[in-house]
């Protein structure tokens, strides 16, 4: 059954149990051939470790708060009682009542970014020698750790790409306005931060070109496979790009050609568990669970519990301190918002002010993974956030803030006691990661990916269900299924 309210594309119930075990489209190859492909046409992955260290020098960069109500070109609106830009596009903070009846607090106040406006998120590609490469940019945020970070091609609101701030056009826009269908790879509506964005959704896209075009100083091709190994370092792949990467899918394939491609890719040393990762991201067969299950767990959920999202003045939150230079929680807690004066070189506004919302402590975001009847499986949890569109999404295994931890208790969140106590044997995947820094200022979290021992149960606690990386896969394809932490683990898993 399709979800309540849903808006988009929706999967159809059983659609992947009428699949073919050999379900493969030549956008799937192209991306699988990139996947395994460490090096580039133009630069090796150290190379492009020291170009984006050569781009930080070359801007100036200078970001200072200042007071929240003496933000150049924005206000606190009285009558909304929210912090919004003097034309009203861009995004505002607002104030947020909630109540649910899902575990946890059954009410609190907040304030949130409200960003109504879809963005794009587009990046271009393009066969060299063969394999795809992707145009990707060395883009400075405001709120970056280190400042500069490899994002997509485009990243513009609608604010910016219809020039509401009277800048330049962001580069390469004409490319994704006027692709035809036969270049659209990959094109979803996709979430954001459900706890700190009002059901705010950005359009990832993917785009091929075949003719040259002129690249720019501070962008460069990299193929998929670069791209992954690079989110194996701290904070070089910013959020937009992990996200529109997550979306690729590289086919359904039957056991014979898994066995095949498993084969061929012997050449580059795979460990074990890299051929686990890899069948159960090409087998669309031998989950524990299919597809349609699936989907009635996570609509059984979302007919059992209610959300309720009122906004409110921001003065008139409870527990949170409206000060004259940050709004803060009264326990210092979860974040803050602040704001800032800006000035970036290379933009195409190059000075500006806006509030950001800075982070009280890091938070860690972790699949714990382990194979059931021959087959990769992560534990995926089902969880509500106040900005959801759509109420719940799937989320790792592990989703919480260190501060919370240090407050609660580990015993009280499942699975955080295992991911904390891994061995170093059983973490496949361990790097600091940053936030969208348009929005978050020099906001970094832990992701990790652990493998799981005999001594873990296939029984899962309530709202958590096993899932293939292929089943994964299928469900990013749709829109509000996966949230951004769940994808930001899953555009990092690599076959190599």
């Amino acid at each position: 059954a399709p979800f309540s309210n849903y808006e988009g594309r929706s999967p159809a119930s059983g659609a992947q149990s009428s699949m073919s075990s050999q379900s493969v489209s030549p956008t799937n190859l192209l991306f699988l051939k990139s996947a395994f492909c460490l090096e580039g046409a133009f630069m090796s992955t150290d190379d492009i470790v020291q170009w984006l260290a050569e781009q930080n020098q070359k801007v100036t960069v200078n970001v200072r708060p200042c007071p929240l109500r003496e933000i150049q070109g924005w206000h606190y609106d009285e009558t909304m009682g929210r912090i919004q830009h003097d034309t009203g596009k861009f995004f505002s903070i607002d104030g947020i009542s909630v109540c649910t009846n899902w575990n946890g607090p059954a009410e609190w106040q907040q304030p949130i970014i409200n960003q109504p406006e879809v963005g794009f998120l587009g990046i271009i590609t393009k066969e060299f020698n063969g394999v795809l490469h992707f145009l990707l940019q060395a883009k400075i945020e405001p709120g970056n750790i280190h400042y500069v970070q490899l994002s997509p091609t485009l990243q513009a609101t609608r604010s910016n790409y219809t020039q509401v701030h009277k800048g330049r056009k962001p580069l390469y826009l004409d490319y994704f306005r006027n692709a035809k269908p036969s270049q659209v790879l990959l094109d979803q509506l996709q979430s954001e931060q459900g706890g700190r964005f009002l059901r705010k959704r950005n359009r990832n896209i993917i785009i091929k070109i075949d003719e040259d075009i002129q690249v720019y100083d501070q962008f460069t091709w990299l193929t998929l496979g670069q791209i992954k190994a690079l989110m194996q370092r701290n904070n070089l792949l910013n959020m937009d790009t992990r996200t529109v990467i997550s979306g690729i899918a590289y086919g359904n394939y039957s056991p014979a050609v898994i066995g095949l491609v498993d084969f061929l890719a012997r050449d580059h040393e795979l460990r074990p568990i890299k051929h686990a990762i890899l069948k159960s991201a090409l087998s669309p067969v031998g989950a524990k669970h299919s597809i349609e299950t699936i989907i009635s767990f996570l609509t059984h959920l979302k007919s059992m519990y209610d959300l309720d999202v009122e906004r409110i003045p921001l003065t008139s939150l409870s527990d949170w301190v409206f000060e004259e230079m940050v709004i803060r929680h009264r326990d210092d807690r979860y974040f803050r918002v602040i704001a800032v004066d800006v000035e970036i070189g290379n933009r195409e506004v190059v000075m500006w002010s806006q509030p950001m919302v800075e982070p009280a402590q890091e938070g860690l975001f972790a699949f714990v993974v382990k194979e059931i009847d021959g087959l990769l499986h992560f534990a995926v949890q089902a969880k509500l956030e106040c900005g959801n569109h759509d109420m719940v999404e799937f989320a790792p295994t592990v989703q919480c803030l260190t501060g919370d931890e240090r407050q609660t208790g580990s015993q009280a969140l499942p699975f955080l006691d295992y991911v904390l106590s891994a061995r170093p044997e059983q973490i496949l995947f361990d790097t600091m990661q940053s936030e969208e820094g348009g929005r978050f200022y020099r906001e970094q979290n832990r992701y990790a990916i652990v493998m799981a021992d005999e001594s873990l149960p296939d029984q899962l606690p309530d709202r958590y269900v096993w899932m293939t990386l292929n089943q994964l896969h299928y469900f990013i394809q749709f829109n509000n299924y996966l949230n951004i932490q769940a994808r930001s683990l899953v555009a990092a898993i690599s076959f190599t």
